[in-house]
């Protein structure tokens, strides 16, 4: 079982409280969680990536074990903490300005 936080407007566009607990078939990639949390929440679909290239989306950070791993390929393994549940896949907006 794989945790995952997202931000509060994306808890409150998918209509969910807290962390999300995912069952992700296969290896344990943010491509495969992305797609497993996508399924369970379709109107998610085109607010963390991208519809047709499935690129993240310039203001989303992805965060694991305290490492940002958002320019990372999609399709690394995620961190053995992340995937016994231990630690949370967290999805974050990123905040700029000056």
């Amino acid at each position: 079982m794989i945790r995952v936080e997202l931000p509060a407007p994306l808890l409150i566009l998918a209509r969910h409280e807290g962390e999300v607990a995912l069952d992700v078939p296969g290896p344990a990639t943010q491509r495969s969680v992305l797609g497993a949390l996508e399924a369970r929440y379709p109107v998610l679909r085109g607010a963390i990536r991208d519809h047709v290239t499935q690129q993240r989306r310039a203001f989303v950070r992805f965060y694991a074990c305290r490492r940002d791993l958002s320019h990372e390929s999609p399709d690394v393994p995620l961190p053995e903490e992340v995937v016994s549940g231990a630690e949370p896949f967290v999805i974050i907006g990123a905040i700029v300005g000056g």
